[in-house]
């Protein structure tokens, strides 16, 4: 292991199910594979680094401007895939955001989609320039 490398995230939502549909289908879609399934949870593991996904007791929606968790940032593999995912994501539970910028709301050299699910996580899918 790298020292100081990423262990793992846990996410706290309100409906298990819906996080499911959204962010379980996102990571499936970038090679994660579950790894841990619990009664009020899920997790899925890239490498030595996993995500967590647990249903929380207060059952509110995230705001992603408050304090803590603003987003998620993924590689993807390319342009290509990152427009790929963007079509399929509504079909998913997300919704595009900053649609008047994608893909380039990051800046001009940054090709990327932004994306809220329904109980208000963000994430980005950034093109990995090779």
């Amino acid at each position: 292991m790298t020292h100081g490398a990423l262990h793992h995230v846990e996410l706290w939502v309100p409906d298990l199910h819906r996080a499911e549909a959204s962010i379980g289908w996102l990571l499936g879609e970038l090679g994660w594979v579950e790894y841990q399934r619990w009664s009020a949870g899920v997790s899925w593991r890239l490498g030595p680094t996993y995500l967590v996904v647990e249903e929380s007791p207060a059952l509110e929606r995230h705001h992603r401007l408050g304090t803590g968790l603003n987003h998620l940032a993924f590689h993807v593999g390319g342009r290509v895939r990152v427009d790929e995912l963007t079509e399929a994501a509504p079909k998913h539970g997300w919704a595009l955001m900053f649609g008047d910028t994608h893909p380039h709301a990051g800046g001009p050299d940054h090709y990327a989609a932004y994306l809220e699910n329904t109980d208000g996580f963000e994430v980005e899918l950034v093109a990995s320039i090779r």
